[in-house]
């Protein structure tokens, strides 16, 4: 008896530990289970691996039929099965879509987390939707955990057993809640990294998109820098438009393009320049503006347009652009945009168009200016042309009756000159041959400056015209300055002036025309005598300067207004109120002094000095410049 006692002991115990070794084994296999879903939730991020390793080891641990995952629509209750693990020769439920009521019926209770367990459907005394659907499965005994994350119900997480009814085990319930409890934050990282892919993915497409619009922004500023620059630089308007078209028509791979300038006053546009690769030409055709009223309305204002049109003779619809040339003054002209393409031109397209327009309008008011301006120099040059015919022509008409008035004088001088004789036999009084001799005087001194001031006027006109040539000879300054002051020896005398002519060792002699650099120095030498008060020196002074001889003439005494150093080289200027001895004059003289030299390469400046000296200093070349 004692015996026996033992052995059902001994077999208790032996189940017992049998049953120990039963439960370590599954919940060593549960933690495996737990392990491997675990990794694969931290080593993928891939939702459909994730949930297909889930069905797979769970299916595999609990030795059961089918193990699926339904997607649920929360607001339908539309269920999706998106995953499946299912005995071979089984029917397949993935992909397929459960209609609403299934899920509908016990949507809140798997909102709340409740799971759900059935041993046995057939003892179930509900007909519910979803239960039909499971028979209809052929499923006897199911096991179903909501998917929740963030509050939120996502799906659920069901195991069929279709060969028979099953009772489902505590450990097993356990399981599938932990499980659930793993795929839920699966299915949470694996939707916030897809939120962040498709977040990331959308910031990609956005930079991508904004640097391609940058890079065409750049490559429509470099397109314009170099249509400003081509356009900026011509002054031709042909040549302006010209490349307008052309270089608008390549950089934007387009059909065509063309320039039309307006007649406001006619109202019509005339298609000047164009550049097409399949287009119909438009090349000189004048358009009345009457016939697409509104569009040139709109031109008119300053606004540009766009439209589609069925162009005959070409395939297809063709997107036009019009844009005005216009400034603050009008419109000029404008420019039309062609291409074969669904898309109408973008906001770039029409922005670089504009600002090429209005490149182009700035040019051809520049060049219709300079065109205007040349108009005018011409016609300037033509009034001057005629004025120097016209005084060359009055000088050469003055001085054929002064020639006249000459020889009567000289004929008049013998006259006097016998009269005397005669006035002496018949004892005149010496005072009517005085009168005689002072008028006769007078005569012949008013011929000579008239005579002078004619010839200085026809030299002035033909150096001006270049027509008066140059007669070169080599010419000594130690001796020719010399002769060339003795004229005026009895009139430096008479006006108590003095005067000294220095020349240096060491210049050499120069090649020039004597007469008219005589003609320099002999107007210079007058000037000084005509405005150095009685008592001060005039010095004539020659040096060397290398290519060039320097010849200076200095008076005392007198000093010329730094206002008016510039002035008395201009035609016919005379300073004021510096003639206090009326001398008189032309204001010619300095002027023709100046051609003189400019025509030979020569320089005149004049000066004055800290020790009240007026100093005209010529500068000559030793061979003229011609």
């Amino acid at each position: 008896m004692e015996s026996s006692q033992a052995q059902e002991a001994l077999l208790q115990e032996i189940e017992q530990r049998q049953r120990l070794i039963q439960q370590l084994g599954q919940q060593t296999e549960r933690e495996r289970l737990m392990s491997v879903i675990s990794g694969q939730i931290c080593a993928s991020l891939n939702l459909e691996e994730i949930l297909n390793t889930t069905v797979t080891q769970v299916r595999q641990f609990l030795n059961c039929d089918r193990v699926v995952v339904y997607q649920v629509e929360p607001k339908t209750g539309l269920a999706t099965v998106v995953a499946e693990a299912t005995q071979p020769n089984s029917n397949s439920l993935l992909n397929v879509k459960i209609a609403t009521p299934l899920f509908g019926e016990r949507l809140t209770h798997y909102q709340q987390g409740n799971m759900r367990v059935l041993n046995d459907i057939q003892q179930q005394g509900s007909a519910t939707a979803i239960n039909q659907f499971l028979q209809e499965q052929q499923v006897k005994a199911s096991l179903t955990v909501p998917l929740l994350y963030g509050g939120n119900f996502w799906g659920i997480l069901a195991i069929h057993q279709c060969s028979g009814a099953r009772q489902w085990q505590q450990l097993e319930i356990n399981l599938l809640k932990q499980l659930a409890t793993q795929v839920s934050i699966a299915i949470q990282q694996s939707e916030l990294y897809q939120q962040v892919v498709e977040l990331n993915t959308n910031l990609e497409n956005q930079v991508q998109e904004r640097t391609k619009q940058l890079q065409q922004s750049l490559d429509y500023e470099a397109i314009l820098k170099r249509i400003s620059d081509d356009v900026r630089d011509s002054l031709d308007e042909n040549q302006i438009l010209q490349v307008a078209v052309w270089e608008l028509a390549v950089a934007l791979n387009i059909d065509g393009c063309d320039s039309a300038l307006y007649d406001i006053e006619a109202a019509t546009a005339t298609v000047n320049y164009e550049y097409t690769t399949s287009l119909p030409t438009s090349q000189g055709k004048v358009i009345q503006m009457i016939d697409f009223q509104e569009g040139y309305d709109q031109l008119l204002r300053g606004q540009h347009f766009q439209f589609c049109l069925l162009v005959p003779g070409y395939r297809g619809t063709v997107a036009m652009l019009a844009c005005p040339i216009f400034d603050d003054r009008g419109v000029l002209g404008d420019l039309w945009l062609f291409k074969q393409q669904i898309n109408a031109f973008s906001d770039l397209e029409i922005r670089l168009v504009q600002q090429v327009a209005n490149q182009c309008a700035i040019a051809m008011r520049q060049a219709r200016l300079y065109q205007a301006a040349q108009v005018q120099v011409e016609e300037l040059e033509k009034l001057n042309n005629l004025k120097n015919d016209f005084l060359s022509t009055v000088s050469h008409e003055l001085r054929t009756p002064l020639a006249n008035m000459k020889m009567a004088i000289q004929m008049l001088g013998i006259t006097i000159n016998r009269s005397q004789e005669l006035f002496a036999e018949l004892r005149k009084p010496a005072e009517e041959q005085n009168k005689v001799a002072r008028y006769y005087q007078i005569l012949q001194n008013e011929c000579e400056r008239e005579l002078k001031l004619i010839d200085d006027l026809l030299n002035l006109q033909q150096m001006y015209a270049g027509v008066q040539p140059l007669l070169l000879t080599s010419i000594n300054l130690q001796t020719w300055l010399p002769e060339l002051a003795e004229p005026f020896s009895q009139r430096l005398k008479n006006q108590q002036q003095l005067l000294s002519i220095e020349v240096g060792l060491d210049v050499p002699n120069l090649i020039g025309d004597s007469a008219s650099l005589g003609r320099v120095f002999t107007e210079l030498l007058d000037n000084a005598c005509k405005y150095t008060p009685r008592g001060e020196k005039i010095v004539i002074k020659a040096t060397n300067h290398g290519e060039m001889i320097q010849v200076s003439v200095l008076n005392s005494g007198v000093e010329i207004p730094k206002s008016e150093r510039e002035r008395v080289f201009d035609r016919f200027y005379r300073i004021p109120n510096s003639d206090p001895w009326k001398q008189g004059g032309t204001g010619l003289g300095l002027a023709l002094v100046r051609q003189i030299l400019s025509r030979i390469g020569g320089t005149i400046q004049v000066a004055n000095s800290d020790r009240g000296l007026t100093c005209f200093m010529v500068e000559i070349p030793l061979t003229p410049v011609l």
